[in-house]
């Protein structure tokens, strides 16, 4: 979607800022909706989940390849495809949780699904640009559509491994207020309304309340209360807050200033997959020689780094050569921390609340993405100024990847949580 704005823009008659919003309600969606797909993980079973968020988005990828008007477009893209991300998501990181008792064999696990993970990321926006060039942005949901289909295949033969699934009645008003808060403060960031983001954050306690009273709440309140899961949550926020930032700053700017076509775009972002890819091959090495926290911290370093590289070019309007190391850095400092992150939330707690653990970790990576788009989308309104207010939003950027380095500065030793 990055490096097909302008082309779904012209397509359907709408603006780029509609398209950009499109996006942000997509990540939003997955992120309200996150943690109430990850407690259906203990009422209808991981795989179950699993398959039924492959079919939902596989409906929205091709309702959305056949949208003739930009509201269909929002309900296959933003509302189905979201919605089919926060069911089959928080299963497979529960699933190689559960599977793997050693922290260096869950690490070694989590480093190829976050480098799957990176790797879409990364290198999505290169392939949307190819397709979306050669074929037409409708093109890349119709991929999606082919690739969905042959995940289901594929998940015929896939284990189930852990305990069954509990029964038990589903929080419905837990769902909705963490639903409508998330909703409400990425709607005020985008909106510049911090009116509403203060509302959003009232919504927010009122959520915390509940489920302090619940006898079984969406989530445990102990989550929340654990040193190292709050700070370990709170660098995935700003890790994806960063990078998708970056993307859809970076993507805007090559097609609205310098008038790129999409695959141009596409291949000013790509190094970032190179990084990426650097990254995961020494994941495994590293968690086994560092503890996880210090290489989050290494990963936020060199990201500061990154961002810092790609100020320079976007605001003097240097050739594209120059993005090269800024991007490179980028996914490799956001890459080396995906997985570290991951296994130090997720690895200190037990079986049983890994379905709560991994519905919150991926809700605040989600959050953090629409975050990211929004402010994103904010800062970048006017492309009249040429590239100056990009580069002021990579600045923004490169100040959010500062504070997640003093975040991770603060990370504990890993120690048992408290009991669930």
């Amino acid at each position: 979607m990055t490096v097909s704005i302008s082309a779904i823009a012209d397509d359907l008659h709408t603006s780029v800022s509609d398209v950009q919003a499109m996006i942000t309600l997509f990540t939003l969606t997955m992120a309200a909706l996150m943690v109430p797909g990850s407690k259906l993980t203990d009422v209808w079973g991981r795989k179950r989940c699993f398959v039924a968020g492959l079919v939902v988005y596989g409906t929205g990828a091709l309702l959305a390849s056949l949208a003739p008007t930009p509201w269909l477009l929002l309900a296959g893209y933003s509302v189905l495809e979201g919605v089919g991300s926060a069911l089959m998501i928080p299963p497979i990181y529960i699933m190689v949780t559960v599977a793997f008792a050693d922290v260096a064999d869950r690490a070694r696990s989590f480093a190829a699904v976050s480098a799957a993970g990176g790797l879409g990321a990364a290198a999505g926006p290169l392939l949307g640009g190819l397709l979306t060039s050669a074929f037409g942005w409708r093109a890349a949901f119709l991929l999606q559509v082919v690739v969905v289909a042959a995940i289901l295949v594929a998940a015929r033969r896939l284990p189930d491994p852990g305990p069954p699934p509990r029964s038990g009645r589903f929080d419905v008003p837990g769902a909705v207020l963490s639903a409508v808060a998330m909703f409400l403060v990425v709607l005020g960031v985008l909106r510049s309304a911090w009116a509403v983001v203060g509302l959003g954050v009232l919504v927010l306690g009122w959520f915390g309340w509940h489920i302090s009273r619940r006898a079984d709440p969406l989530c445990p309140p102990a989550l929340f209360r654990d040193r190292g899961t709050v700070l370990g949550l709170a660098t995935q926020l700003v890790q994806w807050l960063v990078l998708q930032g970056a993307f859809i700053v970076l993507s805007v700017y090559a097609q609205q200033v310098r008038g790129l076509d999409a695959v141009r775009s596409g291949l000013v972002l790509a190094p970032a997959t190179a990084g990426v890819l650097a990254a995961a091959a020494v994941a495994e090495r590293l968690a086994r020689r560092h503890p996880q926290r210090w290489i989050v911290r290494a990963g936020f370093a060199v990201t500061v780094v990154g961002v810092a590289l790609l100020v320079w070019p976007v605001h003097h309007g240097s050739g594209f050569l120059a993005f090269l190391p800024g991007m490179l850095l980028l996914g490799a400092g956001v890459g080396t921390m995906l997985t570290a992150s991951v296994t130090l939330v997720q690895s200190a707690w037990p079986a049983p609340a890994q379905g709560a653990v991994s519905g919150v970790s991926r809700s605040v990576s989600n959050l953090g993405s629409s975050l990211g788009t929004a402010l994103a989308g904010s800062a970048v309104a006017s492309t009249a100024a040429g590239g100056g207010p990009f580069a002021a939003a990579l600045a923004v950027l490169g100040g959010f990847a500062v504070v997640g380095f003093g975040v991770a500065v603060l990370l504990p030793r890993q120690s048992a949580p408290p009991p669930t």
